[in-house]
């Protein structure tokens, strides 16, 4: 559709609603909103073509890779069960099973060969139709087994997992209905039994559930009012924690946890050292915002996990029976903890000075502290070990721990890197670290490489997830004890053999999904408006012609501290490489790739910051003529989804195409809808001196030059069933921008469609033909708007 009102329409905006007249579209499934949404759709097909019976093929080149049997079924491993058989589970999609098959099968069976044996758990497609509601497979959290009676005397703590609650939602929102799973029948535990019969299950919400013991849950859900307030936060996320015994009724169990309507969560739960010499946590938390929070933990034995009225509890002696009281995490709010065997980790967003006096860590540095002297004696009685601390170019990006063995990924200019640490049991008298380097990555590669534990509790074994950009994705499996070889091993730079003796065998592959034999992938550097050195991976072939003509696609995000970098999407290959296209990923400041300070840097009053190091990139791309303005597409969601609502607004004259993805855009209502409350540490708040200090500066939907002819054409999508982002801020984009295009009898250049898919969540799909449509309608969109461009 361009620059045309589908709605025939024209009565006056609700009461209190004059400042915006598109407010009505913030309904999300009134029957006006509903209506726009539909003729939108078909007014977009009408003008762009339907992706499914398109001549580029795009639509069934890109399902038949979602839909593929040749894809990697990851898989999570459940215990052993009563024949000494590992079992693993995965959730399986396919053209039969768009919604997914919940399957199991053996270790054995998955690593001997292309076709392992699947045993069914749970046909979610069946279960839709049964239910007459179009599930979407949201995970589960298992009952861990240590913690489980049953696994116990079955089989000890390797024994299979027993129960687990089931996340389901309606076409993927992110509220979900908990219905709790038995592993061993394989069925759904009814709520209608009778005591320790009765299963957990709870209607939809932004429900936040788990184990505290076999029969006990930490619940997190929509209960209404409770003590006059409400039991949700401002940002619809919980704000009580409720314990639920089994057979009892939700009404009726106790709130044990709560915080501020204007937190954005809170939550409780359990961290299980037993296995790696450490106690049991007890942990409480609330989320101020989305960057700080405040922890409280204690020590508990497992007859404190227990109902109230459970025996084993009730025989402990009288010194045992109440549990240490909760003792506040005395660290800076923005800083993140987590304990592993007898230490605490302390990840920190800002500098820090634990003892006055004392040395001050820096931002983005990982410490580790002895667990039990920190809660006693309180942080200034403690000796801190620094396991990582950034450099310019360096970022921690996450840690994963097996038994006996903690594994370190940083990156180093956005390229990553693999550490290991030995795991040891240092009493409270000694000044050691906690962990000890064995071995890892000499250097820093173009590619992603995730290791997982495979049983944390149990081995150091792991999976190792890799892929690139041109390198199809590849598991393998690890041992977290061999690493330190890798550090005493000669080879060449880029030799994975050298580097990675943490590899032990490969299991599975992904097969080449589309022709990358003569593309080549480098790394450069676009210069800022503040000179800062913006770096970006770009994918073009070996042969290309700087003519400017070629078909350019500059990606991005930048916000929450989220890093963007190598990995396989073979849907872009088939999409845009394989036509002939560039494809460009830029790493703007706001993500994380060069850790908080990174972040940091495009907060609040310097978002800006981040809009000029992508104008920087697509400029700098313009100049070194691969493409001009009339062949450079960009694409984003989300929060990438606001940057594309700025390059419209801000620098229509650099672009050639959009595409505008579940966008946040009227950024002086954000805060009320839905999610939105959450983001305003991220953005600013607007009912404050935010919104004419700098917050107005990008709101592209209050951006809109009037006095502009000529803007590029832009493709905004969305999803109704999107309970994150609010569809409003698409609708209202969109309709505003047909308004305008066509008043005050004059006639814009302004082409903008709108597709708004009816399910989908977030993510903007349900399943993978609604996926492959949105991706297809996409790509075609831009690469055909490019390529007239470069003709004309």
């Amino acid at each position: 559709m361009t620059a045309t009102d589908t709605s025939n329409e024209n009565t006056a905006p609700p009461p209190g609603s004059e400042e915006d007249p598109y407010i009505w579209l913030e309904d999300v499934e009134s029957d006006r909103s509903l209506t726009f949404a539909k003729e939108s759709n078909a007014a977009c097909l009408s003008s762009l073509g339907d992706p499914k019976t398109s001549s580029t093929g795009t639509y069934s080149k890109v399902l038949s890779i979602l839909e593929s049997n040749d894809r990697i079924a990851y898989v999570n491993k459940y215990g052993t069960n009563a024949n000494g058989d590992v079992m693993m589970y995965n959730l399986w999609k396919d053209s039969k099973n768009p919604k997914g098959l919940w399957r199991k099968t053996t270790f054995e069976s998955y690593a001997g060969g292309e076709d392992p044996a699947w045993e069914t758990l749970l046909d979610i497609d069946a279960l839709a139709e049964e239910d007459g509601i179009s599930w979407v497979y949201k995970g589960n959290t298992k009952l861990p087994r240590a913690l489980d009676p049953l696994a116990r005397s079955l089989g000890g703590e390797s024994y299979i997992y027993t129960r687990t609650l089931l996340s389901l939602s309606r076409g993927g929102a992110d509220a979900t209905y908990i219905k709790e799973f038995d592993l061993l029948s394989q069925k759904f535990v009814s709520p209608e039994g009778d005591g320790d019969d009765a299963g957990f299950a709870l209607p939809e919400a932004k429900t936040r559930a788990s184990y505290k013991s076999r029969n006990v849950l930490y619940v997190g859900s929509d209960f209404g009012t409770i003590g006059g307030k409400s039991s949700l936060t401002d940002s619809g996320y919980p704000r009580v924690i409720k314990e639920w015994v089994r057979g009892t009724s939700i009404d009726d169990a106790p709130v044990v946890f709560e915080g501020e309507t204007t937190d954005v969560s809170v939550s409780a739960y359990l961290n299980d050292q037993r296995s790696r010499s450490g106690p049991i946590y007890e942990i409480r938390s609330r989320s101020m915002t989305f960057y700080t929070s405040r922890k409280w933990a204690r020590r508990v034995k497992y007859e404190h996990l227990l109902a109230p009225d459970d025996p084993q509890r009730l025989n402990l002696d009288e010194s045992e029976k109440d549990p240490e009281e909760f003792i506040l995490l005395d660290v800076q709010d923005d800083a993140s903890t987590s304990f592993v065997g007898t230490r605490m980790i302390i990840t920190l967003r800002s500098d820090w000075q634990p003892i006055p006096d004392g040395t001050t860590y820096k931002s983005g540095s990982l410490l580790d502290v002895h667990a039990d002297t920190f809660l006693t004696k309180g942080k200034e009685a403690c000796t801190y070990h620094v396991l990582f601390e950034p450099t310019e170019r360096t970022a921690y990006d996450g840690y994963t721990c097996t038994k006996n063995y903690l594994i370190l990924s940083t990156l180093d200019n956005v390229k990553s890197k693999l550490s290991f640490y030995k795991i040891e049991d240092n009493d409270e008298d000694s000044d050691g670290s906690g962990f000890t380097f064995v071995g890892g990555d000499k250097e820093a590669q173009i590619r992603a490489c995730d290791a997982s534990a495979i049983d944390s509790t149990q081995s150091d074994d792991i999976w190792l997830h890799t892929s690139g950009y041109t390198q199809p994705s590849a598991l393998s499996l690890g041992d977290a004890s061999k690493a330190a070889i890798a550090s005493t091993t000669d080879g060449a730079d880029g030799d994975a053999s050298a580097q990675q003796s943490y590899h032990i065998s490969d299991l599975k592959s992904l097969p080449k999904m589309y022709n990358a034999d003569d593309l080549v992938v480098s790394q450069k550097f676009a210069t800022s408006e503040d000179g800062t050195q913006i770096p970006y991976f770009i994918i073009h072939k070996k042969d290309i012609v700087l003519d400017g003509t070629n078909p350019t696609l500059l990606y991005g995000y930048g916000g929450f501290e989220i890093s963007l970098g190598p990995k396989y999407i073979a849907t872009v290959g088939v999409a845009w490489l394989e036509r002939g296209g560039v494809y460009v990923e830029a790493n703007i400041r706001g993500g994380g790739e060069f850790g908080p300070s990174w972040h940091q840097a495009g907060l609040k009053a310097n978002r800006h910051k981040c809009y000029e190091d992508f104008i920087a990139v697509g400029e700098d791309l313009v100049q070194s003529n691969i493409c001009t303005p009339s062949t450079l597409a960009a694409r984003g969601g989300s929060n990438g989804g606001l940057l594309m609502g700025m390059m419209y607004v801000s620098r229509p004259d650099l672009f050639g195409a959009i595409h505008c993805a579940v966008p946040l855009l009227d950024m002086k209502r954000f805060h009320t809808l839905l999610a939105g409350a959450s983001w305003m540490a991220e953005y600013g708040d607007p009912d404050t001196s935010d919104w004419d200090d700098f917050l107005h500066k990008y709101s592209p939907y209050h951006l809109i030059d009037e006095s502009n002819d000529k803007y590029p054409p832009m493709l905004v999508t969305t999803s109704t069933r999107d309970d994150r982002v609010h569809p409003a801020h698409a609708r209202k984009m969109v309709k505003k921008l047909w308004d305008l295009s066509d008043s005050n009898g004059k006639k814009r250049d302004w082409p903008v469609y709108y597709y708004e898919n009816i399910e989908g969540g977030h993510g903007g799909a349900a399943d993978a033909k609604q996926s492959a449509f949105m991706t297809a309608l996409a790509y075609d969109f831009m690469f055909d708007t490019l390529t007239k461009g470069s003709s004309s």
